[in-house]
């Protein structure tokens, strides 16, 4: 899958073979910065898939990429966020996660020069901030829906739990399908997957 991608890194060269590697292995990098505000700009221009981001940056060096990070998965929880770090800091782990782990990854420095690792590492958050920013979309009926979904009840098990008709189960559960980009499929079981997302979140 071809990702969007939004890069904060402060070191120049590195920055630069960033960019080689993603556009090498056939992703978009919308843009390249070197600081917290230049990456709150481009992911508010070009709602990107993932943003990597430093978490040392400009002007101080301490914790203005990470505090960037936390401001994106607030303002942007559709973007996936992965930090880079040269060293292991739980402490800036610890507030990123704090939330939920779902489209977050933290990565060191120097697991980047495994490239399979770290595009392994920028498809996972891609994945995971995707489909909870889907699940986010559902209204409470929906959720209540799915939530009946995942106890394993068929649509007249939903519609006699919530009182409703087996109709509008039907739409409630062609918009929760349609939220969470599950087309149909000869090969695939949508209720199986919905759930599984459900239950992953």
């Amino acid at each position: 899958m071809t990702l969007r991608v939004v890069i904060a890194e402060d070191a120049a060269l590195f920055r630069a073979g960033l960019v080689r590697l993603l556009e090498d292995r056939g992703h978009q990098v919308c843009a390249a910065v070197g600081d917290a505000a230049a990456l709150l700009a481009a992911v508010a221009r070009w709602r990107p898939n993932v943003a990597v981001v430093d978490v040392r940056m400009p002007p101080t060096h301490t914790d203005e990429g990470l505090r960037a990070a936390l401001r994106l998965r607030g303002d942007h929880p559709g973007t996936g966020v992965l930090v880079l770090s040269q060293y292991i800091e739980t402490r800036y782990a610890t507030r990123l996660l704090a939330d939920s782990a779902a489209g977050v990854g933290y990565l060191l420095k120097d697991r980047v020069a495994d490239v399979a690792e770290f595009a392994e590492a920028l498809d996972r958050v891609a994945w995971s901030s995707s489909h909870a920013a889907g699940l986010a979309t559902l209204t409470a009926r929906e959720r209540e829906v799915l939530a009946l979904m995942a106890e394993g009840r068929s649509n007249a098990g939903i519609a006699a739990a919530l009182v409703i008709s087996g109709g509008a189960v039907e739409k409630h559960v062609a918009s929760i399908f349609a939220k969470l980009g599950l087309p149909a499929s000869e090969a695939d079981n949508r209720r199986v997957l919905a759930v599984l997302r459900y239950v992953g979140a």
